[in-house]
Parts: structure tokens; C-alpha cells; sequence
């Protein structure tokens, strides 16, 4: 089969952007610094990059509160930047995805400012003020992710405005035609730019439902990753889709453009509704965040994503780590084993049909920091006084060398502080190590892209004992590729007849002319005659 659409299959590489690298020396990350690190990332072998917000915001959530959405902020550099990182990034083959935040603006968005200054002002309604309920308090039982009540009062007009993450990130009203005209506008702006598609925060949000009535008692126990559960009046209202139908007719207009929704939605069946030729090109399959490292939980999972997103103009995506959550190699436990888990978890998904997304660091074997009370900056953790950790963990910046106290982010002092791990998980250290988690990914990215345009788009499950995980796709004119996973802690002899292995996450497999061997916490490639 040939390759398809670049971004079907394509390595697509998320750059937390004050976290990457830092030219100024100002201990955040910046334009400039990314566009000199692009290098990296092609040798790496991803096929895009995906910048988080840049754009001019006074940072209450670290950028997605945005202020101005087609103006880069000065702590990340200047539009003229913004340019030149896209010119070299496509010189060097290089696609560029750029964050929007359609949800909801900053409190200091020009709109919202006018909404403040005058209760009578049109650009009120373009947010969802709304008068105080009967008891005086908030119009609703709406709550905020990040913690407390999701209404603000605006104490000279006496009512209250919706934001369901921050007070400083008020909600548009998607209801007024209005923010639909500037929207399409944002889009233009930066496709007339060169930008290669959008990453669409909070994408199942936008409409809520036209009465804004109470949210009914939860009683889910689902985790917090999903917004949906608890509060289904605020979030997946019908309307949603039909914005990114015509957003799909803005981009058709131009060349190879994608579009990816972040639907923090745990059933994938209305995940899937988000995709297709005339909407989002593709969604986060984010279940794999909070499935348990076992066989069969991934076999169920990745079953029902095949099936999900099968349908035409969409392609499925694999996750494993953002800047939302705990980094993967510590969900699997942390340490070596750890690690071991995040390899094989990774070389595993990297053998399915769809596009993987990788965040930065986690080629370096990354664990989640432990960041000081008194340096942790995420509005989940002030919000909640403390009592929930929050994301600074998986926010702490890129270690590029061995040498404190900038470790090659940075000629300053960071804006979170590096954990010890940084010494040796670092750029150059792994560089120059042929067994490292980073000569381990450069591996199996080259295999994959070798591999691509000659790999069937179905996926054959092997007949394996349920504490295992294996899956067969042709390779045409070659056999199959195979991938095993041992997602146990002893090594298991399997009825697998292959050559020797072409890629695998860790040592010691063993490949015979009647048995395949594979080491506990280990995945492999193997290519077997048909």
C-alpha cells in the first residue's frame, strides 16, 4: 500500500513550549529556541511538531488563557519568529501544528475587557454573563476543573461569568454569531501563514446547553480525565460538531492541512463522532492514559479504537503522555522497570495503523518530577489549596546536556526547577549511549518510516494466552510484521515462528525455529514469513 495523507500515519512530537528550549536565557522556553533545536527533532525522525499556545496572554494557565490569539507573547519571541520557525521547520521536511484555545478567552481579551467596562456593551454576550441565582450565589451548580466554582462575579453589574477552567479564562458563547466570524478569521490567519493544522483544545466543549441548568449529582467514579461524567450540561452538546463541519471547509480550501480535537471523552464511540471527512481529521484516543500496563486491557482498548475511528477522512491516534498527566514511565511504576514498561508500551503502539503522538522528553525515559511546593505554578494547585499535586510535574523543562544548572535549556534559572533525573536522562548523555531510551526511539522511528508505506492497514490479533499481546500486518512483499508485547514480569516462551527480531525495547529476545522468547516488560518486532 502506498502512503496516504502525511498526517494518517505521520510521528507527530508535542513541544511544551516554555519547557523546550530557551534562547534568551530568560529560563523559559522560546521560539527562537525551538526553531534551533528543529535539527533534533528530524533526526529523531518525527514528521510534525505541535506547539503549545504562544500566543500573547498574561499566563494564568501558562498560555491557554489567551489574550490574543494571532499575536505571539514576548516571553516566546515575535510573530516575525513565529515565521521563521515555520521556514526552517518545512526546509527541513518538518509539518507545524499550532494550539488553538476556541473554548474560552483570557480575562484580558480586548472582548472581555469591553464586556466588563459596559454591561451594555455588545461584546457581553458574547461570554455567558448571567444574573445571580435565588439564594445570591452562582447561577448554576457548575463546577470548575480546576477546582471550586466554575462562576465568577463581576460585582459592578451583580452577575456572574462562566469559566469553567480559571476566572481568567472566561467562556466564549458559541451561541453568538459573532464568535464564529472571529474564529474562521484565526484560522485563516495562521493557514495564510503556512501553519500544517491545529490542535483544538478542549474541543468537546464551545456549546452549552441553551438553559445552563443545574449539572445533576454525579455518582461517577470515573477519573477526572474526563470531563464529561460529572457535568454533562457543560460539555459534548449536539451543536459542537457542525463548528468543525465548516472549519473542515475552511481547511479544505488549502493544502494538506489536519486539524486534531483534544475530546476528553472516555467513550470512544462519541469521541469517534468528532472525525470523519467533513469534520476533525482526528481526535486523542486518550483511554490509554489511565489503562493499566496489562495485555488485556490494551488488546480491549486498542480493539475499540481500531473500530472507532475506521471511518472515512480520520485515522486513529496513540498517546501516552501530554502535559496534563503523569508522565508514563511513572504510571507503569517508575524506576527500571518502569521504563521498561514505557518502552515496550511505546514500541507497541508505534507498530498500529493511525499517527502516534509522543511528548517531548519522553524519548529521554522522562519520569514525572517531584517539583517543590514553593516553585509549583499550575492553577490546579493554587486553586485547590494544595491538595492536588497538579501538572508542574510533567511541565519541568527539557535537560539537553549533563551540566547544571541549565542542563543546555537554558543560560538562566529555569522556570520550573530540573529533578535529579536530568544528569542522566539528558540529550547529549543518551547521544553518546547506543542502549539509551533516545537510541531506542531514533531505532524504531526509523524502522517505522522505513516500514510505513508498505504496512496493510488492518491488524491480525494473534492467538496468545491473555497476559500477552501480539498482532500481525502485511508487509508487502516481505511476510508480516509482527509485534509482541510481554507485559509481565517473567519471560514467556511463545508459539511464534519469525526471523530474527528487527526492532525490540529491550534486550534478551530470543528468536528460534519453533519458539519466540521474549524478556518480561518487553516488546518486539519480528517479521514472519506468511
Amino acid at each position: 500500500m502506498s502512503r496516504g495523507a502525511w498526517w494518517q500515519d505521520g510521528v507527530v512530537y508535542q513541544v511544551y513550549v516554555r519547557s523546550f528550549a530557551d534562547a534568551n536565557g530568560d529560563g523559559i522556553g522560546d521560539l527562537p529556541g525551538i526553531t534551533s533545536r528543529l535539527p533534533y527533532l528530524t533526526e529523531l525522525g518525527v514528521d510534525a511538531v505541535w506547539l503549545t499556545p504562544f500566543y500573547l496572554s498574561p499566563m494564568a494557565d501558562h498560555g491557554y488563557d489567551v489574550a490574543d490569539q494571532c499575536d505571539v507573547d514576548p516571553l516566546f519571541g515575535t510573530l516575525a519568529d513565529a515565521d521563521e520557525l515555520l521556514r526552517q521547520a518545512h526546509a527541513l521536511g518538518l509539518r507545524v501544528i499550532v494550539d488553538l484555545v476556541p473554548n474560552h478567552s483570557s480575562s484580558r481579551h480586548k472582548w472581555f475587557q469591553e464586556a466588563l467596562a459596559d454591561p451594555a456593551s455588545a461584546y457581553r454576550d458574547r461570554y455567558l454573563f448571567r444574573r445571580a441565582g435565588p439564594d445570591g450565589g452562582p447561577p448554576n451548580n457548575w463546577e470548575s476543573v480546576f477546582g471550586g466554582p466554575a462562576w465568577t462575579l463581576d460585582e459592578p453589574s451583580g452577575e456572574y461569568y462562566l469559566h469553567l477552567f480559571d476566572s481568567g479564562q472566561p467562556d466564549f458563547d458559541w451561541r453568538h454569531p459573532a464568535v464564529h466570524v472571529e474564529w474562521e478569521r484565526i484560522l485563516r490567519f495562521w493557514l495564510d501563514r503556512g501553519v500544517d493544522g491545529f490542535r483544538i483544545d478542549v474541543a468537546h466543549g464551545l456549546y452549552k446547553q441553551v438553559d445552563l441548568s443545574d449539572n445533576p449529582p454525579s455518582g461517577s467514579q470515573e477519573t477526572t480525565l474526563f470531563h464529561a461524567a460529572s457535568m454533562p450540561h457543560a460539555w459534548d452538546q449536539p451543536e459542537v460538531v457542525e463548528v468543525y463541519r465548516r472549519w473542515r471547509q475552511v481547511l479544505d480550501e488549502y493544502d494538506a492541512r489536519v486539524m486534531v480535537g483534544e475530546v476528553f471523552l472516555s467513550q470512544l464511540d462519541k469521541v469517534a463522532r468528532f472525525v470523519g471527512a467533513d469534520r476533525l481529521h482526528q481526535s486523542f484516543n486518550f483511554p490509554l492514559l489511565v489503562a493499566p500496563f496489562e495485555a488485556d486491557a490494551w488488546r480491549a482498548l486498542i480493539t475499540e479504537a481500531l473500530a472507532a475511528f475506521a471511518v472515512e477522512g480520520a485515522s486513529p491516534t496513540w498517546v501516552l503522555s501530554n502535559h496534563d498527566v503523569i508522565r508514563h514511565p511513572t504510571r507503569y511504576g517508575g524506576g527500571v522497570a518502569g521504563g521498561e514498561r514505557a518502552r515496550a508500551a511505546t514500541l507497541t503502539l508505534l507498530a498500529l495503523p493511525g499517527a502516534p503522538y509522543l511528548y517531548e522528553g519522553e524519548e529521554l525515559g522522562l519520569e514525572q518530577d517531584e517539583v517543590p511546593p514553593d516553585y509549583r505554578q499550575d492553577p490546579i494547585w493554587q486553586r485547590s489549596k494544595g491538595a492536588v499535586t497538579g501538572r508542574d510535574g510533567s511541565r519541568t523543562p527539557m535537560p539537553w546536556t549533563a551540566d547544571p544548572p541549565g542542563y543546555g535549556f537554558t543560560a538562566g534559572a529555569p522556570w520550573l526547577p530540573f529533578g535529579p533525573q536530568a544528569a542522566e536522562r539528558n540529550v547529549a548523555t543518551e547521544t553518546a549511549d547506543a542502549s539509551s531510551t533516545l537510541a531506542f526511539y531514533r531505532r524504531a522511528l526509523r524502522l517505522r518510516r522505513e516500514l510505513t508505506p508498505d504496512l496493510g492497514a488492518t491488524v491480525r490479533w494473534l492467538d496468545l494466552p491473555s497476559d500477552l499481546l501480539g498482532f500481525a500486518r502485511t508487509l508487502a512483499g516481505r511476510g508480516e510484521l509482527v509485534c509482541v508485547l510481554n507485559a509481565t514480569d517473567r519471560a514467556r516462551d511463545l508459539a511464534v515462528v519469525a526471523s530474527s527480531p528487527l526492532v525490540t525495547s529491550g534486550a534478551g529476545v530470543f528468536v528460534g525455529p519453533e519458539h519466540t522468547r521474549i524478556p518480561a516488560r518487553t516488546a518486539a518486532w519480528l517479521l514472519a514469513d506468511v
